[in-house]
């Protein structure tokens, strides 16, 4: 029997996101529809607030031939007034899966990176059209590509690019695609009405295929703080991210270059001058306080292969082997790779292993994550059981397991650093709401900052009652870092919360007119998809969302009461109003009088008191 050979390939993230697209939430025409609206606003919104510009987004839907049934072809397009992009930054931005500049961790709407790629490259994939991608950072010059995506490669192909002067600054971008907007049209609607609610301060404009326009301008004159870029905490951390982090903080072997031999001379004090390898070293010994780092490097590989300037320009530094003391270097004159044995003696072999392993603990802790001083990072290392001295670099696979799992266990640290974060604040979200259902009734909060595994969460949250809000409620608005969520709520933490609230125990019957909005905003929002749409319920999550609707919920029942008791007296008013001029017409017969009592004055007197008991 004849063994087939199985064969092993890599593929390209653009080819991974093609095959698996439905994770990124183009799974049909309408939802791809939808989901590329989405990724295209919410880059917009994103850009504009990071420079503290009042968003004014412009999007605009049409059919390319508008006789055809749905599904059918429609090119989408999305202005801002945002700072731009540059030049040489487009073709990647637009061309390429995973490239942008989502990875910091800071609070963004975006996560991945992806959202706008992959709706090119759907749009790609279903029409076979280039995007059109118009940038001016100045406001004076535009420029102007048509890109295409290499799936394969997962590179941009630039069909053209041209340049014009324009007189406004922003972002522009257009793609053909495969659409069905009398399915998506409605939730299209709903997410542009949702967005302008939690994001008061930005104008957006809707114009959709059947020549309708949508307008929401903003209605608050205040921005929130940009988000800042924070270094992790050490709850947050698993061992593939302390691996990652060691990289960053191991110092690189020097190049030896010219460049670089030049810096050793000068700073050596041998421009000009050639001396012998001992006579380097000499040198070197006198002047070692004042050397910098890669100096310093230098000087150490140079005492263990021998070499002199001339010898050392011949060869290329491979690996320093530190378990077995061993200095690879590749020689050109012969074309092989040789080695050298290092003396742990040495005064210069502290140099490179220091080089080579890194930062101590003490050290990585300090610098590598937030809110942790010296002392902690002490007290941390006593506790996981590690020298504060040993070096990143020393650890086997079994030590880094063990300082991940210690990180998680220590409780010593102090709580996230929220400056990541950007909630809306109280006051816009209560105006956002207020605006849009008009009710008689308003409450919210904003909860203080919490954590799960290390990233930081705010929650707020907003109760409506009333007004010009329709019945059958509660009606749950979701957000996570300012995008509505409109699938999937099945699963979602929020409905959970409100599904488990005794609302009757709030005097809330029946099918009332009321409205919960959530926000929960973070560096790392726990979506339970790519496709964004449903917030895994992570303990501390859920926590703060009932805290919150708690609360709310007894601003609530405090204005029922109210609101009860102003009925009841109503209802008894409109009784003595109905009865005492009967009452009153049947003692003035009684008394044989022609007079009646004025029975008014108590009317006006019972409806006084009824007030002041409401």
């Amino acid at each position: 029997m004849s063994s087939i050979k199985e064969k092993f390939n890599q593929i390209s993230p653009s080819e991974f996101f093609y095959r698996n697209r439905d994770l990124a939430g183009f799974s049909n025409p309408t939802r791809s529809l939808y989901t590329a609206v989405r990724e295209f606003v919410e880059n917009s919104l994103d850009a504009c607030d990071q420079k503290g510009i009042f968003p004014d987004v412009h999007m605009s839907i049409k059919a390319v031939d508008p006789e055809k049934p749905d599904p059918k072809q429609y090119i989408l397009t999305v202005k801002d007034n945002g700072p731009g992009i540059e030049s040489k930054h487009v073709p990647l931005a637009f061309g390429t899966v995973l490239y942008g500049s989502k990875f910091g961790l800071k609070q963004a709407r975006g996560m991945f990176g992806l959202g706008a790629t992959m709706a090119i490259l759907y749009g790609q994939i279903t029409t076979n059209k280039p995007v059109l991608v118009k940038s001016s950072t100045d406001g004076k010059m535009q420029d102007e590509f048509e890109l295409l995506l290499d799936i394969q490669k997962n590179k941009p192909v630039i069909l053209k690019h041209t340049t014009k002067e324009v007189t406004k600054r922003g972002l522009s971008v257009s793609i053909c695609l495969e659409g069905d907007y009398a399915k998506a049209g409605s939730k299209i609607k709903d997410y542009v009405y949702e967005t302008s609610l939690i994001t008061p301060y930005a104008t957006i404009t809707f114009d959709d295929p059947k020549g309708e326009k949508f307008h929401y301008s903003k209605i608050v004159n205040e921005m929130p703080p940009a988000p800042t870029i924070i270094r992790p905490h050490a709850h947050g951390i698993d061992v593939e991210t302390i691996r990652r982090m060691m990289v960053d903080a191991q110092f690189e072997i020097p190049n030896i270059d010219d460049a670089m031999v030049e810096k050793v001379r000068k700073d050596l004090g041998l421009a000009k001058s050639n001396l012998a390898f001992t006579g380097i070293m000499d040198k070197a010994k006198k002047r070692w306080k004042t050397l910098s780092r890669p100096v310093r490097v230098v000087i150490s590989l140079m005492s263990f292969l021998k070499m002199d300037f001339e010898k050392l320009n011949k060869i290329r530094i491979e690996d320093i082997d530190v378990p077995n003391k061993k200095l690879y270097y590749w020689d050109f004159g012969d074309s092989q790779s040789k080695s050298v044995d290092m003396d742990p003696e040495s005064q210069y072999y502290k140099q490179l292993i220091g080089t080579v392993q890194g930062e101590t603990l003490t050290a990585f802790l300090t610098k590598r994550f937030q809110r942790i001083g010296p002392s902690t990072a002490v007290k941390f290392a006593e506790f996981a059981g590690f020298k504060p001295e040993k070096r990143m670099g020393s650890m086997t696979n079994e030590e880094l397991v063990k300082l991940s799992d210690s990180l998680q266990k220590f409780e010593d640290f102090l709580s996230p650093d929220p400056s990541c974060l950007a909630p809306l604040g109280e006051e816009p979200l209560e105006k956002g709401i207020k605006k849009f259902f008009k009710p008689d009734f308003c409450a919210v909060i904003q909860r203080p900052a919490s954590a799960y595994s290390g990233f930081p969460f705010i929650v707020e949250m907003g109760i409506a009652y009333g007004g010009e809000i329709r019945p059958g409620g509660p009606h749950v608005y979701r957000y996570a870092n300012r995008i509505p969520l409109l699938y999937d709520e099945g699963s979602d933490v929020v409905l959970k919360v409100v599904n488990d609230t005794d609302w009757v125990r709030y005097k809330v019957k029946g099918e009332p007119p009321f409205v919960i909005v959530t926000h929960i905003c973070s560096t790392r929002i726990p979506y339970k998809t790519v496709g964004k749409e449903n917030v895994a319920d992570r303990q501390e999550i859920e926590r703060e969302l009932r805290l919150g609707l708690q609360f709310l919920s007894r601003k609530l029942a405090a204005y029922m009461s109210k609101r009860g008791q102003a009925e009841m007296a109503k209802k008894r008013a409109n009784l003595y109003a109905k009865y005492l001029p009967l009452i009153a017409q049947f003692c003035t017969e009684l008394a044989g009088k022609t007079k009646e009592p004025n029975y008014k004055k108590l009317l006006e007197e019972e409806i006084i008191v009824d007030d002041q008991q409401s």
